[in-house]
C-alpha cells in the first residue's frame, strides 16, 4: 500500500468544517508538506469521514442538465446559493446580499428563471405563469443528470 498522503485528519476536517476549497487543500498541501493532491482525494476523504458536501444539489431548484457554457450563468449561481441557504449552509454577507437583491428583482418584475440550451445565452428571465410556484419556470420534465452521491441508495 501506498504511503498515506493525509498528515493530520484533524487539520482537513477543520478545513472543511471552515468551507475551504478543494484547491486552496491542494496548494495549502503542496506549500506546508511538500505533497502533490487532487480534488478526488480530497472528495473521497470528505466522503469516507462522512463529511456533508460543500456543494448543494437542488434538483427541485435546478432540474435542468445544464450545459457547460452555461454553468457560471448568473441565474444559476443565485440559484444555487439558494439552494444553499435552503440547506441551512453559511452564506457570505456579500452572497447574502446579492441573494436579496436578485430576488427582489424577481419579485418585483414577476420573474422567474428559465434555462433553454439549445441558446448562446441559455438562462432568460421570463414572467411568471400558473405553475411557477418558486423561482424558476418548471420544465415538463427534469433534466438533471445525477442524484446526489451521497443520498442512501436504498431511497432509490
Amino acid at each position: 500500500m501506498g504511503k498515506k498522503k493525509i498528515q493530520d485528519e484533524g487539520e482537513v476536517i477543520r478545513w472543511f468544517e471552515e468551507g475551504r476549497t478543494y484547491q486552496w487543500m491542494i496548494d495549502e498541501y503542496k506549500r506546508k508538506y511538500n505533497i502533490d493532491t487532487v480534488p478526488s482525494m480530497w472528495g473521497n476523504f470528505r466522503r469516507r469521514k462522512g463529511l456533508d458536501r460543500r456543494l448543494v444539489r437542488d434538483d427541485d431548484l435546478i432540474p435542468w442538465f445544464v450545459k457547460d457554457e452555461h454553468r457560471w450563468s448568473y441565474p444559476l449561481v443565485m440559484l444555487r446559493t439558494e439552494a444553499r441557504r435552503r440547506a441551512g449552509k453559511a452564506l457570505t454577507e456579500g452572497d447574502q446580499a446579492r441573494l436579496a437583491s436578485w430576488t427582489e428583482m424577481l419579485e418585483e418584475n414577476k420573474a422567474v428563471v428559465h434555462y433553454d440550451g439549445e441558446t448562446e445565452e441559455g438562462f432568460f428571465y421570463v414572467p411568471r405563469q400558473a405553475g411557477d410556484d418558486d423561482l424558476i419556470h418548471r420544465p415538463k420534465q427534469k433534466t438533471t443528470p445525477r442524484p446526489n452521491a451521497d443520498k442512501d441508495k436504498s431511497e432509490s
